[in-house]
């Protein structure tokens, strides 16, 4: 009997089946079998030994960093591009991923680097339109409209770059593979290929992918393995705000957020994130609250909003938008045991307005307080800022780096903080509250 020429394999994890199966065995995924054809077989090569380098001899070698020209990307990625760092950029249709990279491009261009721009879902007239309507020349850029990984590789080989930039990973085809592009062999082939390569040259990858349904990128979850940073663009429509996150960075923080704004000129960075957020803050309305929040290295400032209103439910309901909503619970408990607030039958919405999510535990003093606010109806001071840990016993507790938390928003015009009691001191002209536990802040507050 003849063998198989088809091989069904899971689109999740990439386990082959020899027949088609409703759920895969390997890591329990419905309707996740693909039928594609077999891969032909070639003989497996004789691989040369590589050199070894002892430790010692490598901590010599200084970092060397090459910045982009994007402030906001810079930061994310921890000052710049490291020689073969490869970096996976992730995010909705339409957010501004291929903007965003082509704009990077061009500045690198610019600064006397060389960048070959693959185009493996556009034509280089396409491509063309973009950076016409971006206003960018296009020095130092060169355009690849193909999907052959093997041409790709060989356009790298051609000449020293700076940076190569690849959208999409998911449109790649490679000869040695006979699936269709997209597949979980292919993206894992072309993606380590690729990244062989461009470690080999020295120079920085990009990736773009897409995103499936639920948020998270498409392909096999060893993508994300073999990548040195991954990078998720979000948006916030109705503030034309761009989020860029690092959930992995092997190369800087992983809590670092980039702000960008989408123009008609393209995306540009916001020096002064804070101001934007607090931009259209309501004045003197009851539940709002302003927290001095960190995001990586940089002090932020938010606007913590949250609305309380009577349930006609036998459990009340606690929803959070930008905060962990076990936190929020467990903050509703504190405000009604240690604080005397009689939440119990009235529902709480907490909201961090400009789409940030604060997951430190200092934004827990800014919350309670929103919270207290919207159910007294009283309007906090509005020159105060927030920031410290609530414990369940109803304590305060100091967090770090309090002194840029508090120059920060002097920064911004405001007047006065409310912390828990610690070591930094309050700049010139700002007062300074502290309290040990929440009834005492809030009743300093009012």
């Amino acid at each position: 009997m003849a063998k198989n020429s088809t091989v069904f394999v899971c689109q999740s994890c990439g386990a082959a089946q020899p027949k088609w199966l409703g759920r895969c065995p390997a890591c329990q995924s419905w309707d996740s079998l693909v039928e594609e054809p077999l891969a032909p077989t070639t003989q497996r090569r004789a691989a040369a030994g590589a050199p070894k380098t002892p430790l010692a001899q490598a901590l010599d070698r200084p970092e060397t960093r090459r910045p982009t020209g994007v402030a906001e990307l810079d930061r994310i990625l921890g000052g710049g591009l490291v020689a073969g760092m490869v970096v996976l950029v992730g995010g909705e249709p339409g957010i501004g991923k291929s903007t965003l990279m082509l704009q990077t491009a061009q500045t690198l261009g610019a600064e006397g680097g060389r960048v070959l721009y693959v185009a493996a879902e556009e034509s280089v007239r396409q491509v063309g339109l973009r950076a016409h309507r971006l206003g960018l020349r296009g020095e130092g850029v060169e355009l690849l409209a193909d999907t052959g990984l093997e041409s790709i590789l060989q356009a790298m080989a051609e000449g020293s770059h700076t940076a190569v930039v690849v959208d999409s990973i998911q449109a790649l085809r490679s000869e040695e593979l006979a699936s269709a592009p997209g597949s979980v062999g292919q993206v894992r082939q072309c993606a380590a290929e690729l990244a062989g390569a461009a470690k080999a040259a020295g120079c920085a990858l990009f990736l773009v992918g897409h995103v499936t349904k639920e948020g998270a990128l498409a392909g096999p979850r060893v993508l994300e393995h073999l990548v040195d940073t991954v990078l998720y663009f979000e948006s916030e429509p109705s503030l034309r705000l761009r989020l860029l996150r690092a959930v992995k960075n092997r190369f800087g923080a992983t809590d670092e957020v980039g702000v960008f704004e989408m123009g008609e000129a393209g995306l540009m960075g916001v020096a002064n994130p804070s101001a934007l957020f607090l931009a259209q803050r309501p004045a003197s309305a009851p539940g709002s609250a302003v927290c001095a929040a960190m995001s990586g290295t940089r002090p932020l400032l938010v606007e913590v909003q949250a609305l309380v209103s009577p349930s006609g439910l036998a459990m009340p309901r606690r929803q959070a938008l930008g905060v962990d909503q076990g936190r929020l619970q467990m903050l509703t408990a504190v405000l009604a045991i240690h604080a005397g607030l009689d939440l119990g039958g009235h529902d709480v919405f907490v909201n961090v307005a400009g789409g940030v999510r604060l997951s430190e535990p200092a934004a827990d003093l800014a919350v309670t307080a929103a919270i207290a606010s919207s159910l007294a109806n009283r309007p906090l001071p509005p020159k105060t800022v927030c920031f410290g840990e609530v414990g369940l016993t109803g304590e305060l507790r100091a967090v770090g780096r309090s002194a840029a938390r508090m120059a920060e928003a002097l920064r911004q015009g405001f007047n006065q903080v409310l912390t828990a009691p610690g070591k930094a001191s309050a700049p010139p002209g700002m007062e300074l509250l502290q309290a040990g536990r929440l009834d005492q802040a809030l009743g300093l507050l009012w």
